[in-house]
């Protein structure tokens, strides 16, 4: 070989280390990045199977507050009558009010004079009343319930429309 040929070589091994060297750099930066995108995808889905987790019992609760709203007709058609069956209803009424509260859900309490508030009540009916300020809530019909901070069902209503003109 003549001596003018190596340092070309040298230079174009040297070129291919330094290019080989960008690729392992680029290759090395790309894998990181979806390290981190993996990464962080796991982490979103482990909150969004928690949240989920949360309110799954979401539909089952709805469908049993028909009973409940029965239970609490039962109740108030028999206020005062204190025979075993009543006190049974009620016993049974207040066992599935604690089971839900384990399970996260709570009732929409509603007192006559509270302020319609359109995100926890429907409002089903209107009328007067002398005492009760428009807008304002005479009494509930329908218990509402929440399951955490979610709302499954408002609280049905009735709402003063203010005196009687």
């Amino acid at each position: 070989m003549q001596p003018e040929q190596q340092p070309i070589v040298i230079d174009d091994i040297a070129a291919k280390l330094a290019e080989v060297e960008r690729q392992r750099d680029e290759y090395l930066a790309m894998a990181k990045e979806k390290q981190a995108e993996f990464e962080n995808y796991q982490k979103r889905a482990a909150k969004e199977r928690a949240e989920e987790m949360k309110y799954f019992n979401r539909a089952l609760v709805g469908d049993l507050l028909p009973a409940l709203d029965n239970l609490d007709r039962a109740l108030a058609a028999a206020a005062g009558d204190t025979s075993p069956l009543m006190q049974g209803v009620a016993g049974t009424q207040k066992q599935l009010l604690d089971i839900l509260q384990r399970h996260g859900v709570a009732r929409i309490e509603v007192a006559p004079g509270t302020v319609l508030n359109p995100n926890e009540h429907e409002a089903v009916a209107q009328q007067p009343h002398a005492e009760i300020p428009a807008g304002s809530v005479i009494q509930a019909c329908a218990a509402g319930y929440r399951i955490h901070e979610r709302i499954i069902r408002p609280a049905a209503v009735l709402v003063s429309s203010g005196p009687a003109t």
